[in-house]
């Protein structure tokens, strides 16, 4: 979940003038240390990633699926992987 870019804002505008650490702000706000760590080095949320959406044969799957119906999740990634 990303939080809204108003109240990261307040976060960092209440550290800033109450001179909290940056764990009670995190304390205060329930948030955790490493967001108001990241917030105050970027507190724009990211609009992008750095990952490449990742597609699947659906067909192939299918086929998986009708020849393994029992199968677990993790089992068919490992199938995927391996070819």
């Amino acid at each position: 979940m990303t939080y809204p870019i108003s109240f990261r804002r307040k976060v960092l505008s209440v550290r800033e003038k109450e001179n909290l650490t940056i764990a009670q702000v995190a304390k205060r706000f329930c948030v955790g240390i490493a967001s108001v760590t990241r917030w105050i080095k970027t507190p724009d949320p990211k609009t992008t990633r750095n990952k490449p959406a990742t597609r699947i044969d659906r067909e192939r799957l299918a086929q998986d699926v009708k020849n393994y119906p029992d199968a677990y999740q993790y089992e068919r990634v490992q199938a995927y992987q391996a070819g």
